[in-house]
């Protein structure tokens, strides 16, 4: 029997384990949102292509709407790409740790698994991409970036390294790019088997949606929007997609103020009992050096104060993960973290 996806949702406090962002949209957002309501005709189906999100977006990247797949959240938008360029008799490549959906939505519609591990300090090996690309020729090859849970990007030069190794489609996953100084954006053409998937859960502060979107050559996006459901995109969200693209310098602040949290917070770390590794995400991993992680993160949880326990994931024995929170949140937990410690 498989298991699904799990993430503990637990009654606390300080609440530091999804990687959602710590502060709402702006009120604007949200006043110009309640009064696009009134004007959704709702007796009617949604824009089947979302066309007025896709012009926007395109907008944004500077590329072609015809260039962008919009769907309910980037899951969805792994999901049609697992349905339309893999399944069965055909594999995925993924390298632990990771973002745990790509191997699970893989499984799910029926394609096999080519798993690498990642290098002893969690960076890409370019060695085991060569020999997963070699043994399993991979429909398509995910990397991360930044990677969940590690928070390590990739390098221009590797990505291009990579690109060339695969025999189908690679997909980079930038859930968290906002946070990073580097994106794989200015690779996509379309000549290029190369797809980026972003999502506005994280750096937009619209978990609640459910909204994402890809960047890919079109070709790759005229195929997804043969495998789509019809109608898949409702209007509201088509709306409130559009409607966040009008504050992208409110967006930029609170990436720019996370970003600056998460320095404060992983100098507080690396004077810690614990070992931590370089993040450009909105999260921190680290490993307690002197106590079982396990019994950290039940620690953790005694004070009010959620984290993400990555102990089980390949090759993150005893590792947790802590979202960037607020200021008030990061030293409820930073105090937690001591008396755990202790």
């Amino acid at each position: 029997m498989r298991e699904g996806y799990h993430s503990p949702q637990v009654d606390v406090e300080v609440r530091l384990n999804t990687n959602e962002s710590p502060f709402a949209p702006p009120a604007a957002f949200v006043d110009a949102l309640a009064a696009e309501v009134g004007r959704i005709d709702w007796h009617r189906y949604p824009d089947r292509a979302a066309w007025d999100l896709r012009v926007r977006l395109a907008e944004l990247h500077g590329v072609a709407p015809e260039q962008v797949f919009v769907a309910n959240g980037s899951n969805e938008v792994l999901q049609v790409l697992s349905l339309t360029y893999a399944g069965p008799g055909r594999s995925v490549a993924v390298f632990e740790p990771t973002y745990a959906m790509h191997a699970q939505i893989a499984k799910i519609v029926g394609s096999e698994v080519a798993e690498g591990g990642r290098a002893a300090d969690l960076s890409l090996d370019l060695d085991e991409v060569r020999r997963v690309v070699a043994e399993h020729q991979p429909a398509i090859t995910y990397v991360c970036s930044p990677n969940n849970p590690t928070g390590m990007v990739e390098t221009e030069e590797t990505v291009r390294e990579v690109l060339g190794l695969v025999p189908g489609l690679l997909v980079v996953d930038e859930a968290y790019a906002q946070f990073a100084p580097w994106s794989a954006l200015s690779l996509v053409d379309e000549d290029t088997p190369l797809v980026v998937t972003r999502t506005f859960s994280k750096t937009w502060s619209m978990a609640a949606a459910r909204l994402g979107y890809l960047v890919a050559p079109t070709w790759v996006v005229a195929e997804l929007e043969k495998v789509v459901l019809p109608y898949h995109l409702d209007s509201l969200k088509q709306a409130a997609g559009r409607i966040a693209l009008d504050f992208v310098g409110e967006m930029e602040q609170r990436v720019s103020t996370l970003v600056e949290e998460r320095g404060r917070v992983v100098a507080e770390l690396v004077d810690l009992p614990v070992e931590v590794w370089p993040s450009s995400a909105n999260f921190v991993l680290f490993r307690p050096i002197a106590r079982d992680g396990d019994a950290v993160w039940q620690a953790l949880l005694d004070e009010s104060v959620l984290v993400r326990n990555c102990s089980s994931w390949p090759g993150l024995d005893g590792c947790l993960r802590i979202t960037i929170g607020t200021t008030d949140e990061d030293d409820r937990f930073l105090a937690a973290l001591r008396k755990a410690l202790a």
